[in-house]
């Protein structure tokens, strides 16, 4: 063993897979329900707003949890937490299957919520002590791509067991994954990389050392080639101190106005995840087959989205966070808008869905990635825990508003509403600031400076 870590290891890498792996099936645990509505609320006659109700009932008890949940991973760490939760996933999942009552529907959603909550902020704490600050972008818009390949391929694969056997056995089958990936968690991913017998010292020293991706720019400064002297005035980029204790966290309208920001993208998220099958179903005609297909595109477009604003964050901008995030609410205002004239065909549908999905998710995961920019490292997961309790609200909030509005209006209005969500993110995002080191910010003036010719 200790030969083979004398080299450089890339453990890392074998950490983010397991997290994307692990937050897939929370995704898939979570965004099942959305193929199985149309079919419950015919046995337990049951209203849209009674389906928006329990669709909120989840993100409820998933923001609950969410900042108690990040002292307990402050004070006890990550590993056995993390574990604990997946296995209550899994079992509040198949609790689900067993139901006889809206009642019993409602009470495992709302464990669902409870059980996943602390999954999040247990994931934005191990990246930021596993990967260093010009991979934490990167790793963030991975871990927000696997909450969002689960609902691309959930649609099909619950189509196929509702016709051959029933929409409990979704419930039955989706459980099973979760107990296993929690022991996998619970073998390979340490609290921190000193503690894994995986990762090198040549590694260990990469990920710690901060210094080392300054350096990268002065030394290979002909990589940086544009000055963005204009665009940090446009985002308003300042050096600030980092938020090292609670009081400032909570103090920080910074923490709070990405907190709002992101409490309006996550309600239009999951508002599609939600109601995206029953649209295609009752508004499009769709068979199950054809719904299975269309309503997956959303999130095949927000996998790729997540991955291309990761990797732009931390490579085109430089670890720039709030560009993408600007661009993903500007556009989003009106892809929501381009729903209401959307073409019943269902490859055209399925082709502006996907579009959609990648334009709403290039600066998705930079909410939770703006935090490790303004936090210290101690103070993170309670600053992470504030956005997520957010976003977790708006996932709750947005799903009932929009059952509330087919009860009463039609899908048009839900599409003006979620436009008018987008808007109110564009303008919050312009109320904070893009913290920035003032080290970066001389390396990277020096590599721009190196690069002229």
């Amino acid at each position: 063993m200790q030969n083979s870590l004398q080299k450089k290891t890339r453990f890392r890498w074998i950490v983010m897979t397991v997290i994307f792996i692990t937050y897939m099936i929370a995704g898939a645990d979570r965004a099942n329900i959305s193929v199985v509505i149309p079919y419950f609320q015919k046995e337990f006659e049951l209203s849209n707003t009674d389906i928006g109700a329990m669709a909120s009932l989840f993100y409820l008890g998933y923001a609950l949890i969410q900042i108690p949940s990040g002292f307990i991973y402050s004070k006890f760490g990550t590993r056995k937490i993390f574990t604990f939760s997946m296995i209550v996933t899994s079992v509040a999942t198949f609790f689900m299957g067993t139901a006889t009552s809206a009642l019993q529907l409602k009470i495992g959603r709302l464990l669902l919520g409870v059980a996943e909550g602390p999954l999040p902020v247990g994931i934005i704490t191990t990246i930021n002590r596993w990967f260093p600050g010009k991979e934490k972008g990167t790793a963030t818009g991975i871990y927000m791509s696997a909450i969002k390949f689960a609902p691309a391929i959930v649609p099909p694969l619950c189509a196929f067991i509702i016709l051959h056997f029933g929409w409990r056995e979704v419930f039955y089958v989706f459980a099973i994954p979760g107990i296993l990936f929690s022991l996998v968690w619970f073998w390979l991913v340490r609290d921190t990389p000193e503690e894994s017998p995986y990762c090198s010292k040549e590694e260990l020293d990469y990920i710690r050392s901060e210094e080392l991706s300054t350096l990268d720019v002065k030394s290979k400064g002909t990589k940086k080639k544009y000055s963005m002297k204009w665009l940090d005035k446009i985002i308003r980029t300042k050096k600030v101190g980092s938020l090292d204790t609670t009081k400032k966290v909570f103090l920080s309208w910074n923490i709070w106005g990405c907190t709002l920001g992101y409490f309006f993208m996550v309600g239009i998220v999951y508002a599609i995840m939600t109601w995206i099958p029953t649209y295609l179903v009752d508004v499009k005609k769709y068979s199950i087959m054809e719904m299975g297909f269309v309503a997956s595109a959303p999130w095949i477009g927000a996998m790729l989205g997540n991955l291309i604003g990761g990797w732009l964050s931390d490579n085109l901008f430089n670890k720039r966070r709030k560009p993408l995030m600007i661009v993903t609410a500007a556009s989003t205002i009106f892809s929501m808008y381009a729903l209401l004239y959307a073409p019943n065909d269902p490859m055209f549908l399925g082709i502006l869905l996907l579009v959609t999905g990648i334009l709403l998710n290039l600066g998705y995961s930079t909410f939770l990635a703006y935090p490790m920019g303004i936090a210290s490292k101690e103070k993170l997961p309670l600053a992470a825990s504030i956005v997520n309790t957010g976003g977790s609200l708006g996932g709750a909030f947005a799903p009932f508003i929009v059952g509330l509005i087919l009860d009463t209006f039609n899908w048009d209005t839900v599409f003006m509403f979620l436009s008018a969500c987008s808007l109110m993110t564009f303008i919050l995002l312009f109320t904070i600031i893009e913290p920035r080191e003032k080290l970066d910010l001389e390396m990277e003036e020096e590599g721009y400076k190196k690069a002229m010719p």
